[in-house]
């Protein structure tokens, strides 16, 4: 396909009369050229309909020129099936059902970088077989509270876990000649008012908490595009946004790609012409509204600019600077030399997202080893709840996928147990409203009639003839559960699961809860189950992969990528800042303080810590030490462990490192992560683990100058398990 229109956009110059082939197609030329040599080519018209939609998901090339469009698909868990022209419906294809990857809460949970670039690769491979040159995300925005409708598409609380676990994605998916398109820039940590809230947050919290993921992603991942949140920020849209857009992210940043707007982001012709945005998507306009022929041609930065120009309010420095870009974009991935041909809903991707799926199921708790499932005492198995069978590959908003298939946790249980001898029985126990089919226009849900308690009583009565019972809760992708355009209500779990979870448990003291989610959820009755998983929503082969997990195929080592508080009141935007503010005004007053950083100001014990996570073996921690006691401002200094598995059984674990600043002249957290490895060991094998530590690791923000600072003085460096389980402490002092 790249060959054959490279041929016809140089056999078309020849047409119309150019002795050779001009320097923008010419490949072996340096991309610089051939965008200034494309750009002097083009007219107003063709720069101006370059920088907006055509359609829901395109852009328009210069046909003239050979350039071809741009057509981009929503991600990050999978490529978007086609939608009608000018709607979101579906287009009715029959060869557009992708794989469905795991949410990116499900990836963090990894806490290994190999599985972040296979995910982007595989997702990558699709998105370029499918002729889509950007994919939308990933995202990294930071999970400040868990009733955040969109936490499920992030990487987490933490800005080092995010920073990591951001870059090898955006390779994977940039070496299939995909542009990732990193989203929601930035500070998009709510659902609710989305479109308008302003967020009035310190300098210095943007810059340590919520900035460091989209710095990696553009100074380490060389990301090619980035799409701006719909929010405000000093009291500019995102979208259009001075200080994030022009300041940081193109002066400080040095960034070269291309600024997306969100679907219905841009808000005002002249700020997006000044302040940053390159490519408009999705504005409703009157245009839209009106029903006239081409209504994309009212998007702010269509006509309206247009007129800008012609009457000389504005000149062409920002217009061809935003073309610039977008022709960087496309000789970057439609043009590039060696583009790859990609993949399609093959086993090998459905495979992968097994394997990632398997990495980032979490055992959060298993009390007299309830877990793995035992077939020599477990011969009829009882398994409870809606969410065995529900889809999750769809709802969720614009995750939502049309996928090749999906194994449900009771499909794949029951041919675990069934390779294993044990019967499976299973009861509904809870329900939930009906959804209709997203992307359906007119959809009507087909109407639910069931009654709470006759099915808890119905799942009770059979849980005391089981030998052991497997209840699979949790969210399920509907409106305010895990879904874009709402926030959850609470932390509670929805359709009265707790009072089925106690009332199973009082049954058959024989159970493990799998909870399925993107977020935290309470757990009233956390003491009264022995074995508890967090399940994430995982994608094509979430079946296969939760029941090779339950029955000890795979040994879990998945880690929590944010902290479970046991209530919100100890999470620091709701106790210190506000959610979701007064609906213009959203103030994140505890700063700093996210997630286990708060927990760890105020000494308040969570349900689970962040980093949390156990597995079927056991490991040891042993000979900590540090290479130097000092290191110099530019010097490095090593922290080593020893790690052995003292268990019975292959295993996986995430050691940690976090650093700790003794004194300093601003209030810091009272540890932040600083380093994490993820070692495979073999029953009775040792492995040493090696950190290094640099000026970076012991810096924080100092808005009162407005940079990065390392203050002289006394440090710890501590080995952990977990935010929560510290193995080691080594002291150590920066000259």
């Amino acid at each position: 396909m790249r060959k054959v229109m490279l041929t016809f956009a140089i056999g078309l110059m020849a047409a119309v009369g150019v002795a050779q082939t001009p320097d923008y197609l010419n490949p072996q030329k340096p991309i610089e050229e051939r965008v200034q040599d494309a750009l002097h080519r083009m007219t107003l018209d063709e720069k101006v309909a370059m920088i907006h939609a055509q359609s829901k998901f395109s852009s328009p090339g210069v046909p003239r020129l050979g350039i071809p469009e741009n057509w981009t698909t929503d991600g990050p868990h999978g490529i978007r099936q086609e939608v009608i022209w000018d709607e979101w419906g579906g287009a009715g294809w029959t060869n557009d059902s992708c794989t469905a990857l795991p949410a990116l809460t499900c990836l963090a949970a990894t806490w290994n970088e190999q599985m972040s670039h296979l995910y982007g690769r595989t997702i990558g491979e699709e998105a370029r077989y499918r002729n889509k040159n950007i994919l939308l995300g990933p995202g990294c925005n930071i999970y400040r509270t868990p009733l955040n409708g969109r936490n499920f598409e992030y990487l987490g609380e933490d800005p080092y876990l995010a920073s990591r676990m951001v870059v090898p994605y955006i390779k994977a998916v940039q070496a299939n000649g995909v542009a990732a398109c990193v989203k929601h820039y930035a500070l998009n940590n709510q659902e609710r008012w989305r479109g308008h809230i302003n967020v009035i947050v310190d300098d210095r919290a943007l810059h340590e908490i919520y900035l460091p993921a989209f710095h990696a992603a553009v100074t380490e991942g060389k990301a090619w595009s980035i799409m701006g949140a719909y929010n405000q920020y000093k009291g500019q849209q995102c979208c259009h946004n001075q200080y994030l857009l022009n300041d940081i992210l193109k002066r400080d940043w040095k960034f070269d790609g291309v600024v997306v707007s969100d679907w219905g982001g841009t808000h005002d012709t002249e700020q997006a012409i000044r302040n940053g945005l390159d490519m408009e998507f999705g504005s409703w306009t009157d245009g839209m509204s009106s029903g006239v022929s081409n209504a994309y041609d009212y998007y702010y930065m269509a006509n309206p600019y247009l007129e800008l120009l012609r009457s000389g309010k504005v000149t062409t420095a920002e217009l061809d600077d935003k073309v610039s870009r977008i022709l960087r974009l496309i000789f970057r991935t439609n043009m590039a030399p060696n583009r790859p041909l990609g993949s399609f809903a093959t086993a090998e991707h459905a495979l992968a997202a097994r394997t990632i799926a398997e990495e980032g199921i979490v055992l959060l708790k298993n009390d007299k080893n309830t877990l793995p499932i035992d077939p020599t005492r477990v011969r009829r198995l009882l398994v409870v709840g809606e969410n065995a069978t529900h889809p999750m590959t769809i709802g969720g908003g614009s995750s939502s996928l049309k996928v090749k298939y999906e194994v449900s946790p009771l499909e794949g249980i029951v041919e675990r147990a069934r390779r294993a001898g044990i019967e499976v029985v299973y009861k509904t126990g809870y329900a939930s409203p009906a959804v209709a089919a997203q992307d359906v226009k007119g959809a009507v849900a087909p109407e639910k009639i069931f009654d709470l308690a006759t099915l808890r009583a119905e799942a009770v009565e059979a849980a005391r003839e089981a030998d052991m019972v497997l209840f699979v809760g949790g969210l399920n992708k509907n409106d305010g559960q895990d879904c874009e355009g709402n926030d959850r209500e609470s932390m509670a779990l929805p359709y009265e699961q707790d009072a089925l979870v106690e009332a199973l448990a009082k049954a058959n003291p024989n159970i493990a809860v799998v909870i399925i989610s993107g977020n935290a959820v309470a757990m009233p009755w956390v003491k009264t189950v022995p074995a508890i998983i967090e399940g994430w929503y995982c994608g094509t082969e979430a079946g296969n992969a939760l029941a090779r997990v339950a029955f000890g195929d795979v040994n879990p080592s998945g880690k929590l990528p944010f902290t479970f508080p046991q209530r919100l009141s100890d999470v620091g935007a709701h106790c210190l800042g506000e959610h979701p503010g007064d609906s213009i005004n959203v103030r994140y007053n505890e700063s700093i303080f996210v997630g286990y950083r708060f927990a760890d100001s105020r000494n308040i014990k969570p349900l689970f810590g962040f980093g949390h996570g156990l597995s079927y073996t056991k490991f040891e921690y042993y000979g900590a030490k540090i290479s130097s006691p000092t290191i110099d401002a530019d010097g490095t200094i090593t922290v080593s462990v020893n790690v052995k598995n003292v268990g019975k059984c292959f295993g996986k674990e995430v050691v940690q490192l976090y650093i700790a600043d003794s004194q300093s002249r601003l209030v810091r957290p009272a540890k932040e992560l600083k380093g994490f490895r993820k070692v495979s060991l073999l029953p009775g094998e040792t492995k040493t683990v090696e950190f290094t530590i640099d000026r970076s690791a012991l810096s924080y923000y100092d808005d009162s100058v407005g940079k990065w600072v390392a203050e002289p003085g006394e440090f710890t460096a501590i080995v952990a398990a977990s935010s929560t389980d510290p193995k080691a402490a080594l002291k150590f002092s920066l000259k």
